[in-house]
């Protein structure tokens, strides 16, 4: 474990916030008006050095020592008791909520930065903190003025802890299937029996209490998605002035291969019949209101891709400048010294492609968050209505692109680090393990192929949307002096991907829908690959109007994104027509093997 890793490039971070995303503009709107750049950096400055300081070195010991099961409670490790209440006073369980409820109004652009250099410090840690927040944005949403003050100002506090109990064991992924009950009582609220399973941080000695925010069906609900409904379930009530046992127990620990500090539960409600619960928002409406946190969780993740995959890679040139083995091509003389690996050529390929990996990555999650910024506070609603459209398309690959290949990066890491890689000793075999977490969370990538092709693509007007967005950023790549090559072969995905889209949209109209949907696991590669090159070209812009006057330090950071758009649009971008291809003929091996096959 180097000292020396950053988790992310600050100059990366300060070139993404203030030269490609320009967050500062976000303080015309009202909602951010008492802000200023200072600010914002102060925010992120904080951040950091909790990172760096705390978290980071706090990583080995939560991974090589989880949380413990005994007598039916979590007990987590004293580490993590220590960093809680440093995480809770950072104010990150509420930095972008409203003033009202106790927040401080940061852009979800600039939070989302904070957050990352947490995740790549202790993926783990945080965990607790995005829960917590996602829980009580929901209560705060949807929930009346006593949930509010009884559990969502206690969270935002960081005085109890929420989670999201969606999953069973029987339903999976599933949500049309779960089969908690709960039942109205005379006093309003609801007697809650059933069980949930992966519960992350349902149990822990970290706070006072954790407050679930349960998917159940309340009695005579109708069957399917359509009678689900939230159900703020606490592990502890509130009565008369105390905490007193709400018959929610921990039934069990789920030992899991990654993310150790942050334990995964099998939780069970109402045992002796005295769950008490009580409802967030509407009736029967419980899923489209978890919807909210859903989606600022698969962003969430996205975050911790980029992060988990950033902290390797900085890992792995770290290892790369020290470590020394070989010699150049054509070096004969075994007395002269061996070369540091990263003056091998592989070994620079391997960087880059983490670097275009984990950089191309971050500049999507603070684009989307800016899109979520507008979407929510720009007053003119035609604004946010634009905003959301482009947030929703882009949410599925924000959440599948640093998962996915963000483990491929982690992997090129601990390849790099060579034998000492895949030993416990060095940490890029546990990012590793993190990582892959990341694919299988918050609904796997073939359910965000699913939902990409088969609902947000399609919804109205979001391609078209989108892209007008590609096709401004290839303008102002040609204006800025970029590669006319690069351009045109981005031009050219962006008319395959619209066109390949409309072809499969129409088999669905037809009634295909098996067809359609077939590929779309490789629709969601190729479109994330499209969006990544977008990504590509927009720095390149940047660093292209910013070479010729840049500083002598500065020159070599600039050169190393036009290296890295290139990589991406030359090597990357030219796969989408071979999955293009699979979609469009609807290669049919997988759909025509039958399971007795196997």
């Amino acid at each position: 474990m180097t000292d020396t890793n950053p988790l992310l490039s600050d100059r990366d971070v300060q070139f993404q916030l203030h030269e490609l995303a320009d967050v500062s503009t976000l303080c015309e709107l009202p909602a951010f008006a008492d802000h200023e750049r200072e600010t914002f950096d102060l925010f992120v400055h904080s951040a950091r050095t909790l990172a760096r300081g705390a978290l980071y070195p706090a990583y080995r010991a939560l991974d090589a020592e989880p949380p413990k099961f005994a007598n039916g409670r979590i007990t987590v490790h004293p580490t993590m008791r220590a960093l809680w209440p440093r995480l809770a006073e950072l104010g990150i369980l509420n930095s972008s909520r409203p003033y009202a409820v106790g927040g401080q109004q940061i852009p979800r652009s600039v939070a989302i930065v904070a957050e990352a250099y947490l995740m790549a410090g202790n993926a783990a840690a945080y965990g607790y903190i995005g829960l917590t927040t996602g829980a009580a944005h929901l209560i705060e949403a949807f929930g009346d003025d006593w949930l509010r003050e009884q559990f969502m100002t206690r969270m935002y506090a960081g005085e109890w802890t929420g989670t999201m109990a969606l999953t069973e064991p029987q339903a999976g992924s599933s949500l049309a299937d779960i089969t908690t009950r709960a039942t109205r009582a005379a006093d309003g609220s609801y007697r809650v029996t059933g069980n949930k399973i992966f519960i992350s941080a349902g149990d822990h000695d970290l706070t006072a209490n954790v407050v679930h925010l349960a998917l159940a069906r309340i009695d005579d609900a109708p069957p399917g998605i359509k009678g689900i409904s939230l159900i703020a379930v606490p592990r502890l009530r509130p009565h008369g002035g105390e905490l007193v046992d709400n018959d929610v127990h921990t039934a069990g620990m789920i030992h899991k291969i990654g993310w150790r500090g942050l334990p995964s539960l099998v939780i069970n409600f109402g045992e002796r019949g005295d769950c008490h619960g009580w409802l967030v928002g509407q009736p029967h409406q419980g899923l489209a209101h978890m919807f909210q946190m859903m989606n600022e969780a698969r962003i969430m993740v996205g975050v911790n891709g980029v992060a988990t995959a950033a902290v390797a890679y900085h890992e792995a040139v770290n290892y790369a400048r020290e470590r020394r083995q070989g010699r150049t091509p054509g070096a004969r003389d075994p007395r002269t010294p061996q070369l540091p690996i990263v003056q091998h050529a592989d070994v620079r390929r391997m960087l880059l492609r983490q670097k275009a990996i984990v950089e191309g990555g971050l500049s999507l999650i603070i684009q989307a968050a800016g899109y979520a910024d507008r979407a929510e506070h720009h007053p003119d609603p035609d604004v946010r209505r634009h905003n959301q459209r482009l947030l929703d398309v882009l949410t599925p690959v924000a959440k599948s692109f640093p998962a996915e290949r963000g483990f491929e990066a982690n992997t090129l890491a601990l390849q790099i680090h060579g034998g000492y890689g895949y030993s416990s000793e060095y940490l890029p075999e546990a990012w590793l393990r993190d990582q892959k977490l990341n694919s299988i969370h918050e609904g796997t990538t073939g359910i965000h192929g699913l939902d990409l092709l088969g609902r947000r693509a399609l919804a109205d007007g979001a391609l078209m949307a989108l892209g007008r967005e590609m096709t401004t950023t290839a303008a102002d790549a040609r204006a800025a002096g970029v590669s006319s090559d690069w351009i045109d072969r981005f031009d050219a995905a962006i008319q395959t991907t619209a066109a390949l889209t409309m072809a499969l949209a129409a088999r669905g109209q037809q009634g295909e829908a098996e067809f359609m949907l077939r590929h779309s696991t490789d629709f969601l590669d190729l479109f994330g690959t499209v969006v990544i090159a977008w990504q590509w070209l927009r720095q390149a812009a940047v660093a292209a109007r910013a070479l010729p006057t840049a500083s002598a330090s500065d020159r070599g950071f600039y050169e190393g994104k036009l290296c890295a758009a290139q990589y991406w649009l030359a090597t990357e971008l030219p796969r989408i027509d071979h999955l293009a291809d699979l979609c469009r003929r609807g290669e049919d091996s997988y759909a025509r093997m039958q399971p007795e096959w196997f």
